[in-house]
């Protein structure tokens, strides 16, 4: 059944771009490429909002938004469109928005991330996590990784998001997934039950909250593999949420256990390209070691960096690193690069002059 909103996610898909936007008193607007652009120049009326919303929402959740104002779901348009959505009110009424998931899930080679991030694929227990800002491509990464696991290896894993993005297809493994609230209350509701539905691989869709980390660990200290998400920039800043999510009188206690548990964090970036139109991920990656389960114990996260960039040899990579070599590549501008980049000093002098002038005066 086609649905008045159809036509504005055509407008997405044609576009290539991955978030649509639509909102009371605005023109329904897209992203593509990173850049917000407006595909109507109609303003959306609160009688629009309410005939583009409602036909698509479950009628539960449509309810349950019209009390609390908030509800999030997946919509699947055509065979080849799924989209993640968002409802929320605001201070001029309806607003909401939907993200494009891909439908093929794109496999390592073709995300081109590092070869090095297979490796947590064929971990058998511990604590792996994913994290990046959002719209960072990190739930991309996420299931490149686990269609990686279930083309090669018999494993069983359950995934508990909200909503379910990527659809896995069981391939040599078996495939279990579950969507909050549908399937499960919550995800710390979900992850506990995972423990008992003889499972090897669990995937939290996020870890947001004491219960789902202290599950987590436990979870990864009893075996389990344990994939999850962070909203954070970089491995030292993943560490530390962590541990802070714990009361004062029980960090110490989280550190050991993370310490024992944790096998390594991915964070992820795009920036934009210059070569052409798109963008690009860049990786930060730590692989957990014995220096670094000292650092987590310790609470002395800023000696990271150093250790990812020593850590080279064994298939770590500094966030700095990596947006260094898509610099030198060619595929992102000096603006990018410094924008992004965690030691700002080091890209200071590719900057134009102008610009330059601008950051040695703190204004960049």
């Amino acid at each position: 059944m086609k649905h008045r909103i159809d036509t504005y996610f055509q407008a997405l898909v044609d576009n290539g771009g991955s978030d649509l936007h639509l909102s009371e008193g605005q023109p329904p607007k897209i992203r593509v490429h990173g850049d917000i652009v407006a595909i109507e120049e109609g303003i959306l009326t609160h009688e629009d909002m309410v005939e583009l919303m409602e036909p698509i929402c479950p009628p539960k959740l449509w309810k349950s938004f019209e009390e609390e104002g908030d509800a999030d779901f997946a919509y699947e348009m055509d065979a080849q469109s799924r989209f993640r959505c968002n409802y929320m009110k605001q201070q001029r009424g309806y607003c909401c928005v939907f993200r494009l998931i891909p439908t093929k899930i794109l496999t390592m080679e073709e995300l081109n991330v590092p070869e090095q991030i297979k490796r947590f694929g064929e971990m058998r227990s511990g604590l792996v996590l994913v994290t990046g800002p959002t719209g960072s491509g990190k739930s991309t990464t996420l299931a490149a990784l686990i269609d990686y696991i279930n083309t090669n290896f018999s494993r069983h894993i359950i995934t508990v998001e909200e909503p379910i993005e990527f659809v896995h297809p069981s391939k040599r493994s078996i495939i279990t997934q579950r969507e909050v609230p549908e399937n499960c209350p919550t995800f710390a509701d979900g992850l506990r039950a995972s423990l008992r539905e003889d499972s090897d691989i669990v995937l939290v869709g996020e870890m947001r909250d004491l219960e789902t980390i202290s599950l987590a660990l436990t979870a990864a200290e009893t075996g389990l593999l344990v994939f999850g998400t962070l909203h954070t920039n970089n491995a030292r800043k993943t560490i530390d949420r962590i541990i802070d999510v714990f009361p004062a009188e029980q960090q110490a206690q989280a550190r050991t256990m993370l310490a024992g548990s944790l096998r390594g964090v991915v964070a992820q970036l795009l920036m934009k390209r210059c070569d052409k139109p798109g963008r690009v991920a860049v990786n930060e990656i730590l692989f957990a070691t014995p220096a670094v389960g000292a650092i987590i114990r310790e609470g002395a996260t800023q000696k990271l960096a150093d250790v990812i960039i020593g850590g080279k040899a064994l298939g770590m990579q500094f966030m700095d690193d990596a947006i260094w070599q898509k610099l030198q590549q060619g595929l992102v501008s000096p603006e990018e690069a410094y924008m992004k980049a965690i030691d700002k000093a080091r890209f200071k002098n590719f900057l134009p002059p102008e610009q330059a002038a601008l950051a040695n005066a703190g204004g960049a």
